[in-house]
């Protein structure tokens, strides 16, 4: 999780060499140990805030009257060592699969989430930028500070594939850092995007989704991005 504004450089993500911007977040995530404090860029702090935050912003999709989401399975991306998973998606739906590019991290959450075991259906290791969801397999697409892992070219693409991995009422749940300044804003260390409220509303847009809901997370430190949460619905034909 890259957090500080201050760290950023303003650049063109879709111009940047694509096999090198991902290689370079994968090397850089094998050198974060697989602990809280690892999976949030030395924030650890803020997991419970966050955790809160996400509940309240979660519970309420469960009991929507007009499009109610299903809580039999969700799919944790960038899930890490399980954090998530267990403090939040646990606690809401009945399974939960593991998508992470770091072995490292879905072998640490064997002892992580040891008490939660019965909740863990599938640990897959792969980059969004390459996962294919099976058909009608999820209700929650869970997306948290992952998207800014990926190029806008392949954020599209992502949700296209998972348009049907959903299931009826199925939705993708953004939590993400928001640029204030407006631009696109990278971290060359390990090539993670911010992205403007614009940008990423726009993205969502293109790949066929409507936001049903969107919320700023509270009560994080000043210094941090600000962070948003989304609730992404398949639009409904016309």
């Amino acid at each position: 999780m890259s957090s500080q504004p201050a760290k950023r450089l303003r650049l063109d993500v879709e111009a940047s060499d694509k096999d090198q911007f991902y290689t370079v977040a994968k090397k850089y995530w094998e050198k974060i140990p697989p602990t809280i404090d690892g999976m949030l860029g030395g924030f650890g702090y803020i997991s419970n805030t966050d955790i809160q935050g996400s509940e309240k912003f979660l519970k309420p999709l469960l009991v929507a009257k007009r499009r109610p989401m299903g809580a039999h399975r969700a799919l944790d991306c960038g899930s890490g060592i399980g954090r998530v998973s267990k403090h939040l998606l646990l606690r809401l739906v009945k399974t939960v699969d593991l998508l992470d590019q770091n072995q490292v991290y879905l072998d640490e959450s064997y002892n992580y989430l040891a008490e939660d075991a019965a909740g863990i259906d599938r640990r897959v290791c792969m980059g969004l930028q390459n996962f294919i969801p099976d058909a009608n397999r999820y209700d929650l697409v869970w997306c948290q500070w992952v998207l800014m892992q990926l190029r806008d070219d392949d954020v599209v693409d992502f949700f296209r594939r998972c348009s049907s991995g959903l299931t009826k009422n199925g939705l993708i749940v953004l939590k993400e850092n928001i640029t204030s300044s407006g631009d696109i804003e990278i971290d060359e260390t390990d090539s993670s995007v911010a992205r403007s409220l614009k940008l990423l509303r726009s993205l969502i847009r293109k790949a066929g989704f409507s936001i049903i809901k969107e919320q700023r997370q509270q009560k994080f430190p000043k210094e941090l991005y600000e962070v948003r949460m989304f609730a992404c619905a398949i639009k409904d034909p016309v």
